[in-house]
C-alpha cells in the first residue's frame, strides 16, 4: 500500500512538472533588443530556463519607439511586466511614481555580487542611495573620424587634447575637399545641448537643481557654436543638403570627416564603411564632458513574483556569458566589467583606438535628473529648431526656452 501511495505521489510530481505547475512565469519588457539583437536575448533565455527549471521567462520586445506608450499603458491598466526596462532619462521618472521595486533586501538576501558592475551605471538606477534598479548595459559617446579624409584635407589625426577650435579648423579643411563633404555632423539638440554646454563651463540646472540655468552666457556660447558650425561655416550639412540622409549613412558614404556619436555604432560602421576609421575622446571647450547612457532593469512594485524575477535581473545583469555574448557583438557594453571580457571587446576592431570608449568614462554627464525629461527636451528642441532655420538668435532661443520651463515645468 505505501509503495503504490508513494508511486501516486512520484506521478503526481511529474504529471505537475510536465504540465508546468509549480513553474513561476517571468513577464519581462525591453526594447533594447529590438532591430536584431533579439536572437542574443533569446539565447540568454535559454541558458537561464536551464540553470533554473522552476522559472520561464516571457519576453515581450517593443522598439523603442512606441515602448513608454506602451509601458504607461499596461502599469495604468494594472498589468505591469514582472521586470522591464528602463532607460536613464525615463528612470527617475517612474521612481518618482512609486512603481518601482525597492530591490535593497533581495540583493542583501541573494548576496548578488556588486563588485563586478560598473559603478556609475550602478549608481544611475538609485534614489538616495537605495537600489531601484539594476544595470542592464552602458554605452557613451565619442568622437568618429574618417581617416582617409582627414589624410586628403591634410589633417592630423584627432587626439585626446583637442578642442572645440580644433575640431572647427579640422572641419574646415575637410568641407573644402569637395561641394557635397563636410567636416563633421553632431545634432543639435537637447541631447547633445546639456552635455555641449557643460564642456564649456554652463549646466542646465543650478546646483541644486530646483532652477533652469539654460539661457546663461555660457550656455548662449555654446548654443551659437553649435549653430555657426552649420549656418556660418557650413562645415555641418543643413536639412537640404542632408535631402533625407542620416547621419550614419553620410559618413558611411565617405563623404563626412566626424560624427559625434555612440559607441553602439561600431558594429554598422565597422561592416559598411569601406573606409579607414578610428575613435577619439570627445573634444571640450573648457573642460571635457561625455554622454553617458545607461539602461537598467526594474521591478513592478506589484509583482508577485519577486525572487524568480530578481534572479533574472541578476542574471541579465551580471551574468559573464551575457557581458561576452554582448561585447562579441558590439551591442553597447555590459554592465558586469569582467576584465577578460573587457580586454576581448578591445581586440574586436575597427576602432583601434577602443581605450578612447573607457578613458571617456573618466568625464561622464548624465542627463539631468528631471521627472519630466521628455517633456523638458520637447520644448527645448522647439526653440533650437528655430534657431537652425534662423528664426530666432541663439540668444532668443534660450530665453524663450527658459521662460517656458520656468512657467511649464516643476522642479524639486
Amino acid at each position: 500500500m505505501k509503495r503504490y501511495v508513494v508511486s501516486i505521489l512520484m506521478f503526481a510530481m511529474l504529471l505537475s512538472f510536465t504540465l508546468g505547475f509549480g513553474v513561476t512565469t517571468v513577464k519581462f519588457m525591453n526594447f533594447s533588443s529590438s532591430g536584431g539583437n533579439e536572437k542574443y536575448l533569446d539565447q540568454w533565455k535559454a541558458a537561464f530556463e536551464k540553470q533554473n527549471p522552476d522559472i520561464k521567462v516571457d519576453i515581450e520586445t517593443i522598439g523603442f519607439g512606441d515602448y513608454f506608450t506602451k509601458l504607461a499603458t499596461v502599469i495604468a491598466g494594472g498589468n505591469a511586466p514582472d521586470v522591464f526596462e528602463l532607460n536613464f532619462e525615463n528612470f527617475s521618472t517612474y521612481a518618482s511614481k512609486g512603481v518601482l521595486y525597492n530591490l535593497s533586501k533581495l540583493i542583501q538576501q541573494t548576496k548578488y555580487d556588486l563588485s563586478v558592475i560598473n559603478k556609475n551605471a550602478l549608481a544611475a538606477f538609485q534614489v538616495s542611495g537605495t537600489q531601484y534598479g539594476l544595470p542592464y548595459s552602458f554605452s557613451n559617446v565619442v568622437l568618429i573620424y574618417n581617416k582617409d579624409l582627414f589624410d586628403k584635407a591634410k589633417v592630423g589625426y584627432p587626439t585626446d587634447k583637442w578642442t572645440w577650435t580644433d575640431v572647427l579648423n579640422a572641419a574646415i579643411k575637410i568641407r573644402a575637399l569637395g561641394p557635397t563633404i563636410f567636416g563633421i555632423y553632431q545634432p543639435i539638440t537637447f541631447n547633445e545641448l546639456y552635455k555641449m554646454v557643460q564642456q564649456n563651463g554652463g549646466s542646465v540646472l543650478n546646483k541644486n537643481g530646483t532652477a533652469f540655468t539654460l539661457n546663461s552666457p555660457e550656455n548662449v556660447e555654446t548654443l551659437q557654436y553649435m549653430l555657426d558650425r552649420v549656418i556660418k561655416y557650413n562645415v555641418m550639412p543643413n536639412e537640404a543638403q542632408l535631402a533625407g540622409m542620416g547621419d550614419w549613412d553620410l559618413f558611411i558614404s565617405g563623404r563626412l570627416g566626424m560624427i559625434v556619436t555612440g559607441s553602439w555604432a561600431f558594429p554598422t560602421f565597422k561592416e559598411k564603411a569601406n573606409f579607414d576609421w578610428d575613435i577619439a575622446v570627445e573634444p571640450g571647450n573648457r573642460k571635457k564632458a561625455t554622454h553617458f547612457f545607461s539602461n537598467g532593469l526594474v521591478m513592478s512594485k506589484d509583482t508577485r513574483n519577486a525572487e524568480a524575477a530578481f534572479k533574472w535581473m541578476a542574471f541579465l545583469s551580471a551574468n559573464k556569458d551575457v557581458a561576452i555574448t554582448r561585447v562579441s557583438a558590439g551591442w553597447e557594453l555590459p554592465a558586469a566589467m569582467y576584465p577578460d571580457v573587457i580586454q576581448q571587446y578591445k581586440m574586436v576592431t575597427p576602432p583601434a583606438n577602443k581605450q578612447a570608449v573607457f578613458d571617456s568614462l573618466n568625464y561622464l554627464v548624465t542627463p539631468p535628473a528631471i521627472v519630466e525629461f521628455q517633456k523638458v527636451s520637447d520644448i527645448v528642441n522647439k526653440h533650437l529648431e528655430a534657431a537652425v532655420y534662423g528664426k530666432k538668435t541663439a540668444k532668443q532661443a534660450l530665453d524663450d526656452a527658459q521662460a517656458e520651463l520656468e512657467k511649464t515645468i516643476k522642479l524639486k
